[in-house]
């Protein structure tokens, strides 16, 4: 049985579910690639859901990245995002709802002293019926804040 979402994040109820699709990544130190990826956002019961995300080469299948992390909302129409991501960053996301639009803008990221330098990033993610959309931004390695991925990702059945 699953839990419920608990009553403090009924507002992001939608996002509960296995999310699949694909998406395109850029950033001026980079080729640009595709990829696919899959999405988690799965209730606890507790005032958080989980998240965790995946990414696969288009072409070949081979794993591209991979980040896990909490959504909280402490007040209504606000969300908090923490994400931790295997290549030594860690960002804490804050933003608004609207709706099915979340936009989330880091507050703080943290690198250990072997990650690439990442000083802010930019989510924002429109929720329709059968999709999620969503672009990210970040500020890395000596660039401003500057377009990097691009998915659309439909429910798994």
């Amino acid at each position: 049985m699953k839990p419920s979402v608990h009553p403090d994040l009924q507002a992001l109820a939608f996002l509960v579910g296995t999310w699949s699709g694909e998406g395109r990544g850029e950033y001026p130190t980079i080729e640009p690639f595709a990829y696919r990826e899959t999405v988690t956002f799965t209730s606890t019961g507790k005032p958080f859901l989980a998240y965790a995300q995946r990414t696969f080469a288009a072409d070949d299948g081979r794993p591209l990245h991979a980040e896990v992390g909490y959504l909280r909302m402490p007040r209504p129409g606000w969300v908090e995002l923490v994400v931790a991501h295997p290549t030594g960053v860690v960002e804490v996301d804050e933003g608004a709802l609207s709706g099915a639009t979340l936009r989330l803008r880091s507050r703080v990221v943290a690198t250990t002293p072997s990650a690439k330098d990442v000083s802010a990033l930019e989510r924002d993610l429109v929720v329709g019926p059968a999709e999620i959309r969503y672009r990210l931004a970040m500020a890395a390695v000596g660039h401003d804040m500057t377009h990097h991925l691009e998915a659309w990702l439909r429910p798994e059945v």
